[in-house]
């Protein structure tokens, strides 16, 4: 395969016109979709755009590469263009860009990011630019990349395999590499071999042997090795996502973003052999950056969240399966439990459940601290959930639930990197002792205190909530309806969902065998209402939310339906600004009609299986379905669309 293969006349426009640079983006894209390789021409372009807000895809000399990997693509495609007049598309040189290369992707792509890495290589030569802007036809435009592909990679018939990304330098068999690189971009597609090439081109150029491995998507090329690199004066990384630094231990290593590979190769050449010397000692080294604070702590609670959610879909649906097997006329109190195939679902589910938030905690101070973080906020969250405290070491009736497990993993991550400052400041002596004494041992004993003294908290929290809701009493139905479905949204398993479960299933034992409790039945619509609103949503308002928030908000249906709140978890902690006001909102009229039907529940859960031992199942549907309309109306009003 070359890079013809991927490229067609009916895909190149020459002389074209854009306004400006979404114009060009139309462009492109069309030309795409024409040529067959889109299913779904508008996400492709959401993906483009997707790519763009990280940071423009424009180089130096007019030339622009957009490109995304996306579901949406059936084959790897390239688009080409120049226009009469060039756009502003973002260039580092402030200059317009006028020749663009499209690249789509497929998610599963392999073999075609060799080629399209020839490309990428290509534009690094001026001359070979200069005739790609002199082609007078789409032909001729084409016969120019193929003759200088094969100049650079060989003939066809000569190429048993796809070429490397970027053609190693002439080096000194005796000494080898001076200078080591690693470039890497967030998709692996483009950046990735251009910043490469530049530095190995401009290495020849200036007498200082070069070699960069990339890390695309198509997995790492031109790979390091050991001997090269304790030879070597200094190591280069270049990228835009982490890279693993503990083979470079003891060497001199400069950090840089990929884009600066492409546009300042000669010095980040020099300057390498003068960088700080790293020394690995099991933490990522984040280079410092303008991002924000806000969307540093986003990205830290979504590595948490993902981690989470194979949890939350996991065992939520074993634990619908055991509704599903069990019988409910057998003993409404232990309804899921009641046959032994419903236990050992149930079982296998809880178990899921159980790991759910200590897996939030500890992946989200992982993404702040590394590794020693796993550890200190995995505990955090298993403390958050048990309810420690100093009076009660090994737990009781507190949980802080996931709002808990969300304060544990805050707080365990940057207590970690408080640590690692302070212990810098150690005798060289002890660094070996840092990562498997000095960060488990005193980390985990303060983020045990600092649970401990959190846990009380919520616990008085909880105690008021109980005493409260107690003290409303038979007051107004309607109102305590929606005041305990309302809490079952609030926090999905922390102190306010659990203080309205608790009360109403103490409703239940003052019932007569088989009588049901209008509270429980209210609570039990206030935890429905939230994945079924979020399931809906990520149906009728795609736009809203990201293609794997889509795909998990299916499963949303089944948990909504068998009451297991827990299954809007990572999307509440995602973006609680938005989600948790639509569900509570929702999840308040439901228990307010549910209340004014005058609904009522024999069993503290189950979901749609206890509807037949339900008083007033209609009026109780009803309500369920206003609830979680109204919360997804107001999550496609409140959340913002996703670019």
């Amino acid at each position: 395969m070359r890079i013809v293969d991927l490229l067609s006349q009916d895909k190149i426009a020459l002389g074209a016109v854009a306004a400006d640079k979404e114009a060009a983006i139309d462009l492109l894209v069309g030309l795409q979709d024409k040529s067959g390789c889109l299913t779904d021409k508008e996400a492709y372009k959401k993906a483009i755009l997707a790519r763009e807000a990280q940071s423009s895809t424009a180089i130096e000399a007019g030339i622009a590469v957009p490109h995304a990997k996306s579901d949406c693509v059936k084959a790897p495609s390239l688009a080409a263009c120049t226009l009469k007049e060039g756009v502003d598309y973002g260039a580092m040189d402030g200059q317009p860009s006028d020749l663009f290369f499209m690249i789509a992707a497929p998610m599963d792509g392999d073999l075609h990011l060799e080629i399209l890495s020839h490309l990428m290589v290509l534009l690094m030569d001026p001359a070979f630019v200069g005739e790609l802007h002199a082609a007078p036809d789409a032909k001729t435009f084409l016969e120019v990349i193929d003759r200088y592909e094969t100049a650079k990679y060989g003939a066809p018939e000569t190429q048993a395999a796809p070429a490397p990304a970027a053609e190693a330098p002439a080096q000194n068999s005796e000494t080898g590499p001076r200078i080591l690189a690693v470039t890497a971009c967030p998709t692996g597609i483009a950046h990735t071999y251009m910043a490469a090439e530049a530095l190995e081109k401009k290495g020849k150029e200036i007498g200082i042997p070069v070699k960069a491995e990339t890390q695309g998507s198509g997995g790492a090329k031109n790979v390091l090795t050991q001997a090269e690199i304790d030879a070597c004066d200094g190591i280069i990384i270049a990228a835009d996502k982490e890279v693993d630094l503990a083979r470079f231990d003891g060497k001199h290593v400069l950090r840089v973003p990929v884009s600066d590979g492409i546009h300042k190769p000669e010095k980040l050449i020099r300057q390498a052999p003068e960088a700080p010397i790293y020394h690995h000692t099991g933490e990522t080294v984040h280079e410092e950056t303008n991002e924000s604070i806000g969307r540093k702590l986003y990205k830290q609670l979504m590595n948490g969240v993902s981690h989470m959610l194979p949890f939350v879909i996991g065992g939520g649906i074993l634990i619908a399966l055991a509704f599903l097997l069990d019988d409910p006329s057998i003993d409404y109190a232990n309804f899921g439990t009641n046959t032994p195939i419903a236990a050992w679902f149930k079982n296998i589910g809880n178990v899921a459940f159980n790991f759910m938030l200590p897996i939030l905690a500890g992946y989200i101070a992982m993404a702040i601290a590394d590794r020693p973080g796993l550890m200190v906020g995995f505990v955090g969250g298993a403390l958050a959930v048990s309810g420690a405290t100093f009076t009660s070491p090994a737990g009781g009736a507190v949980s802080a639930g996931f709002l808990g497990a969300l304060i544990a993993g805050f707080a365990g991550g940057y207590l970690m990197l408080g640590m690692r400052k302070v212990c810098d400041k150690l005798p060289r002596a002890l660094e070996g002792l840092k990562p498997i004494l000095i960060y488990p041992v005193v980390g985990l004993l303060i983020i045990g205190l600092f649970m401990c003294l959190i846990n009380p908290i919520v616990g008085a929290i909880n105690t008021a909530l109980y005493s409260g809701l107690e003290a409303m009493g038979e007051g107004s139905k309607i109102v305590l309806g929606i005041v305990l479905a309302g809490m079952m949204a609030v926090d999905m398993g922390g102190p306010f969902n659990k203080a309205a479960y608790v009360f109403g299933t103490s409703t239940l034992a003052a019932m007569a065998a088989g009588q049901g409790s209008d509270i429980m039945a209210a609570v039990m619509i206030g935890g429905m209402v939230p994945p079924i609103a979020i399931a809906l949503a990520t149906t009728f308002f795609k736009n809203r939310f990201t293609a794997d928030e889509r795909k998990s908000g299916v499963v949303n249906y089944i948990m909504g339906l068998c009451f297991i709140t827990e299954g809007a978890i990572p999307f509440a902690a995602g973006d609680p600004l938005h989600v948790l006001p639509a569900c509570i909102v929702g999840s308040g009229v439901a228990g307010a009609l549910s209340m004014a039907f005058g609904c009522a529940l024999p069993a503290p859960h189950g979901g749609i299986f206890v509807f037949p031992v339900m008083t007033n199942v209609g009026g109780y549907l009803v309500a369920l379905v206003v609830g979680s309309l109204v919360g997804m109306v107001l999550l496609g009003i409140l959340k913002k669309k996703k670019v």
